[in-house]
């Protein structure tokens, strides 16, 4: 049951713009659950449809399913899962147009060390839903008249930087576009000359920016009103530090190249991301039996496309861990939220004596650290006297040039902080290697950002 909150903010301009995409028009009407879900319904069974019609993969995957069956939301629960493995093993078969009508391709290397790449296909219409996301998501932060600088790939036409540059222009603000960010000195000279207050980028490039000087110093007179971050989970404990520096607001996107490049985005109270409703449809399921959970239950987040007809996905796993939240928004929208990613279902490493270990519990007390821009954990085995295994921990942290020649023993002593670790050295079941710091003045690649577990190979 959703509990009442006090509504102090402007309503999200998210929810007006998917009433429109509804009707059809301005509606002086309210938005409603029952209207939404009405539309969604509608929509998925033109996707099945269009899917068990057009696309080899989907035509076998549904031939039992008839969207002529889903007579109510919840019957999607009954229609089979898609999976990444899928979708690696011959993405052309959940086309459901020409190659011709194809405009973007997008192209998604594993993130382990072998691995088939994912390729995700947007036909000009596909790539205009993303924009219109854009372009309305944007008002939630920026007011017409502001500078954007745009952290993200956009060399070329139709990726995600072009396009969220083109989207910014349809409200009248400007965007610079940069790319990701080697040096962070030159985006911070780049961000004094065009006067930028608004940042759009990943998470630890961000942090870059705001920890290349020592705390009080700005050199570079930055004037950051807004933040968007998204690409990657998002640390508490690097909002903090973001918002420390700036003063700034940074608002949480919810995204993935599966998605169309976007799922959500939080509103000004900075409490969960609104969900955009009127393209995709959301679930949460438990990560082992595939059961849709309840709202509040923390499980696997799942999304079905209702709006894209190049390749639409059907109940596609993504591997996040989050949860619907029960509470209304202090907005008043009744737009879905969902709580910020913190983990992936396979994120959480088991270690030698059972217990979990995950990267989001290494941000948190890491990347706390003054001056600590990124860093990478690598997990390997060694053995004790008697032919025992050991699970090793190697951290490597890159800082900024102000950070004390301290900084190794400061993170060593924040990952004993954690009591999975303190608990797993203490039984002699996990080895902390010594801390490896980086200085270097260009910023690491960014990656997705997992914890290496390198025993897998020494096992093979």
């Amino acid at each position: 049951m959703i509990q009442s909150r006090k509504q102090d903010l402007a309503r999200t301009p998210m929810e007006a713009w998917i009433h429109k995409k509804i009707t059809g028009a301005a509606s002086t009407s309210v938005l409603t659950r029952n209207k939404l879900e009405d539309y969604q319904l509608q929509m998925l069974r033109k996707t099945v449809s269009l899917a068990r019609a057009k696309s080899p993969f989907y035509k076998e995957k549904l031939a039992q399913y008839p969207a002529e069956g889903l007579s109510s939301i919840q019957d999607i629960s009954q229609l089979p899962f898609t999976t990444a493995a899928e979708l690696k093993e011959n993405p052309l078969r959940f086309l459901c147009c020409s190659q011709d009508d194809i405009e973007r391709i997008v192209t998604l290397e594993s993130s382990g060390t072998t691995g088939t790449p994912k390729r995700i296909f947007f036909t000009r219409d596909d790539q205009e839903l993303t924009r219109d996301f854009f372009h309305h998501a944007l008002g939630v932060v920026a007011r017409p008249g502001d500078t954007v600088l745009v952290m993200l790939p956009g060399e070329r036409p139709g990726s995600v930087g072009d396009l969220f540059a083109q989207s910014a222009l349809r409200m009248d603000v400007r965007p610079v576009p940069y790319g990701l960010v080697r040096d962070p000195a030159d985006a911070l000279r780049v961000m004094q000359r065009e006067q930028v207050d608004t940042l759009l980028g990943i998470p630890v490039q961000v942090l870059a920016l705001a920890s290349y000087e020592s705390p009080g110093q700005n050199t570079f007179a930055a004037s950051v009103k807004n933040v968007i971050v998204n690409t990657d989970s998002v640390p508490r404990s690097v909002i903090r530090r973001i918002q420390d520096k700036w003063g700034c607001r940074v608002f949480n996107h919810y995204a993935m190249t599966e998605m169309g490049l976007g799922g959500g985005l939080e509103c000004a109270g900075l409490d969960g991301y609104h969900m955009r409703e009127a393209d995709l449809l959301f679930e949460i399921v438990n990560p082992v039996s595939g059961q849709v959970l309840p709202d509040g239950s923390e499980g696997e987040v799942v999304f079905t496309t209702l709006t894209r007809r190049g390749m639409p996905l059907i109940r596609y796993r993504t591997g996040d861990i989050s949860r619907f939240m029960t509470d209304s928004c202090s907005c008043g929208s009744v737009l879905k939220r969902l709580a910020p990613v913190r983990n992936r279902a396979a994120g959480r490493i088991e270690l030698i004596s059972g217990d979990l270990l995950s990267m989001s519990m290494l941000d948190e007390v890491v990347l706390a650290i003054p001056g600590v821009l990124n860093f990478k954990a690598v997990l390997t085995t060694a053995k004790l006297p008697l032919n025992r295994p050991v699970d090793c921990l190697s951290v490597t942290v890159q800082v900024a040039d102000w950070v004390e020649s301290d900084t190794a023993e400061v993170v060593e002593h924040a990952l004993f902080s954690l009591p999975v670790v303190a608990k797993n050295v203490h039984d002699r079941a996990l080895k902390v290697n010594p801390v490896v710091v980086d200085k270097s003045r260009k910023l690491w690649n960014p990656v997705k950002r997992v914890i290496q577990d390198e025993r897998v190979k020494e096992r093979a």
